[in-house]
């Protein structure tokens, strides 16, 4: 995974700087990134993150949202993805179908900077405790 940050360029990011950055992953043979931007994306900027996924991702976190390292906070459990098996035995031992489990949100931060996808299931670890 990568992280992309510059202070001049990613302001305010338009479709040429994502595709620029698409570029340096294909040359750089990275599927993953993170792009810091301070201000935003523009609307044709955010559609070409969709067009160019599955292929790439390059999830987009404003500057403001990593101040603070969410990961790290006492109240936020420890995210860990279920394999499929262990899916299925949560599912059987408490008699559910898939649809039964909560959801996580598309835009949730956690689950963003971690790269859970849709249809991934999480563990549910205790919280942190010192």
């Amino acid at each position: 995974m990568q992280i992309f940050h510059d202070n001049q360029e990613l302001y305010h990011v338009g479709i040429k700087t994502i595709k620029m950055y698409c570029q340096r992953m294909q040359e750089e043979n990275i599927t993953r990134a993170l792009i810091v931007v301070q201000q935003g994306m523009t609307p044709s900027a955010k559609q070409s993150l969709v067009d160019m996924a599955p292929k790439y991702i390059l999830e987009q976190f404003l500057q403001q949202e990593l101040l603070i390292n969410i990961t790290e906070h006492e109240l936020v459990p420890e995210h860990v993805v279920m394999t499929k098996e262990e899916v299925t035995e949560l599912l059987a031992r408490y008699k559910l179908r898939e649809n039964q489990l909560p959801r996580i949100q598309a835009g949730d931060p956690v689950a963003r900077y971690f790269g859970i996808k849709r249809g991934q299931v999480r563990s549910g670890q205790d919280h942190k405790t010192e």
